[in-house]
């Protein structure tokens, strides 16, 4: 390997060196493999999730390879607990430089909009797109005391398209990509980016409570065949909230196999 080749290595290895990254839904699927990525690459962490021992475990994985690491427990809708978590990690740490919202439930599938609890579509709302306005609103007036940010948002395919059969879903992911659209261009100035990814199929903790139609109808769609995977999600992210990522706001990256290209 050339000189130039390990030069480069060690730049990536250290591109997020003192960094406070705050992820939220980081105990499994695309917030785990964010997580690990960032970490290996000089982050120190924030982990946060609802799933108490799938944090903790995310914890002590890394602490044990060596990285920094703190982790909370919370519900992302829960306005009052994430203000105060919010708070407390700039407390400690006196910055936040990175805000990555992996949160997302897909609630009802394959369920027609005549058989879907109203009391399911609003909580699907309310963790889907209410939790990332709630930690969005919280983390960019800290970020703006150093006029330097990164927020990213997952989305998905369906808010871009829709899937049938998923409607809280569908329209949870679509309000979220306007929120990012709008929040990007509202902070054009300030030297904080807005992103989203919308990601296709993945396999993930996530899509294994999905219906088996739905899964295939989803795959069908997908030029490549196949669903994506959770690392190939990750590394997408984590160069959007590098300083390289520094002349795009308020854009969704599609990641679908070809399914999205627009």
């Amino acid at each position: 390997m050339s000189r130039l080749q390990l030069n480069q290595l060690t730049i990536k290895k250290l591109r997020f060196t003192n960094q406070i990254a705050v992820i939220f839904g980081a105990g499994r699927g695309i917030g785990k493999a964010i997580a690990t990525r960032l970490s290996s690459e000089g982050a120190k962490l924030v982990i946060i999730d609802i799933l108490n021992e799938e944090i903790e475990q995310l914890k002590q994985q890394i602490l044990k390879s060596g990285g920094a690491v703190e982790a909370h427990t919370l519900d992302v809708s829960d306005e009052k607990n994430c203000n105060e978590c919010i708070q407390k990690i700039y407390t400690a740490h006196k910055k936040i430089d990175i805000l990555i919202n992996t949160v997302g439930i897909v609630g009802p599938s394959n369920c027609s909009i005549e058989n879907y609890d109203l009391e399911d579509f609003i909580h699907v709302i309310n963790v889907n797109l209410v939790g990332a306005f709630i930690i969005s609103k919280a983390v960019i007036p800290i970020m703006k005391e150093r006029n330097y940010g990164r927020i990213l948002h997952i989305a998905s395919i369906a808010g871009k398209e829709g899937n049938p059969g998923m409607v809280g879903y569908s329209a949870s992911k679509a309000a979220l990509i306007g929120m990012v659209k709008g929040l990007g261009k509202e902070l054009a100035e300030t030297n904080i980016t807005v992103n989203g990814v919308a990601p296709g199929l993945i396999s993930s903790e996530m899509n294994s409570e999905t219906d088996p139609k739905m899964l295939a109808y989803m795959v069908n769609k997908i030029p490549m065949k196949r669903p994506g995977t959770v690392d190939e999600v990750a590394a997408l992210c984590l160069w959007i909230v590098s300083q390289e990522a520094s002349f795009n706001t308020g854009a969704i990256f599609d990641i679908s196999g070809g399914r999205a290209t627009y």
